[in-house]
């Protein structure tokens, strides 16, 4: 063999070639993703507070709140209900423990009722029969509800002196015996650990390699921007899923007793891009701060106001309506209420698409703000 021979064999790939070039994007993509997970896996701390301080906010909460819930109700009252009507006006006795929202629809308010937007719905048969639906979810609404109208039924009936009740009561409940008080509880609190997820992993990673200046050999390097970020959403896509499945296994031992509804797979996608959104809150973060405290600072003062106004929490159910509308612009309560409807409420692409747009129309504008401050040193 020549010498000539000898230089042609060995000569490299040429990296203009398409294969070439797609498998180097491919090998630079996977090596970046394996760097960034493992870097997950050996941090102790973000291993903590990504995975370990939420399921602890999971078991907390839902050992405190298996049996709780708030007196307040709200009823739906379909046509004319004389035991209500009589008592209209009234600012005290039991009357002033109920909402009472007069409907039209029934179908439409029961729906409501299965939703847990209504704690339950009265109508009243020609042969005076009251027939209350309640929704179980909260137990001691549940009983409120039913407490009250019990007592409001048996007032009428001893106020028209007749030997034969005037009134009766058919109370029943509108789901079945597996609705618990978790599934209210585990789209909240995976919500949370979500954000904490992908926040700090996009923040934490974007300080720290702009510190130890990888970001700019990142750059002097044959590798595309979108490869970079293509791999951090690699991997905070994987953990998030991680933290999904760690919460619906946990949710749904024998003491919590989750029930997943027929479209549960709906929450996947959910969570999908929900850590896109909140992937670009760590991105703007990572960009403005010029340290890890000052990032940790930053993302601490956005997911903790973010989780107890978007309803991680505590329900905004009783909140003041300026509050609601806050709520509605943060990006946490696009996955927590269409993930409690396609968990435990039996709701579908309906609920979840819009959310999921509204998701990702979120992720748009903040990395294209994120994208103004960004800078590949420190310099």
């Amino acid at each position: 063999m020549t010498a000539t021979d000898n230089a042609r064999t060995s000569a490299p790939a040429d990296p203009s070639r398409p294969g070439a070039d797609g498998k180097e994007k491919a090998n630079a993509f996977v090596g970046l993703s394996r760097v960034m997970l493992l870097g997950f896996v050996r941090d102790k701390g973000t291993l903590f507070f990504t995975l370990a301080l939420p399921v602890m906010f999971l078991l907390l909460f839902g050992v405190l709140y298996k049996g709780g819930g708030s007196t307040h109700v709200k009823v739906a009252q379909v046509g004319q209900v004389q035991v209500l009507d009589q008592l209209q006006g009234q600012t005290d006795g039991p009357l002033s423990a109920l909402e009472i929202t007069k409907v039209t629809d029934e179908n439409d308010a029961l729906a409501k009722v299965r939703k847990g937007e209504l704690d339950g719905l009265v109508k009243q048969d020609a042969d005076g029969k009251l027939v209350l639906r309640f929704s179980q979810a909260d137990q001691v609404k549940s009983g409120t509800v039913q407490g009250i109208i019990g007592s409001l039924v048996d007032g009428a009936n001893q106020k028209a002196a007749n030997v034969t009740p005037k009134y009766t009561l058919d109370a029943s409940k509108v789901e079945d015996d597996s609705t618990k008080p978790i599934q209210y509880l585990t789209p909240g609190l995976l919500a949370y650990a979500v954000a904490m997820g992908a926040v700090y992993g996009a923040s934490f990673t974007l300080v720290t390699w702009r510190k130890k200046r990888v970001l700019r050999r990142l750059r002097l390097a044959p590798i595309s921007a979108g490869t970079i970020v293509g791999a951090r959403v690699l991997v905070s896509v994987l953990v998030a899923l991680a933290q999904t499945a760690l919460f619906l296994m946990i949710a749904q031992l024998d003491y919590f007793g989750l029930k997943l509804t027929g479209n549960w797979w709906l929450v996947i996608p959910l969570v999908i891009c929900a850590t896109l959104a909140f992937m670009s809150i760590g991105l703007l973060t990572g960009s403005l701060a010029k340290s890890e405290e000052s990032a940790n600072g930053m993302n601490q003062l956005i997911i903790l106001p973010m989780s107890f106004l978007g309803g991680a929490f505590i329900p905004l159910d009783f909140a003041p309506g300026w509050l609601q509308d806050i709520s509605r612009a943060l990006p946490l309560r696009y996955l927590i209420v269409p993930a409690k409807s396609v968990l435990s409420q039996g709701g579908g692409i309906a609920e979840a698409l819009p959310a999921m747009g509204i998701l990702l129309a979120f992720t748009a504008v903040l990395c294209a703000i994120a994208w103004r401050f960004f800078n590949w040193d420190d310099a």
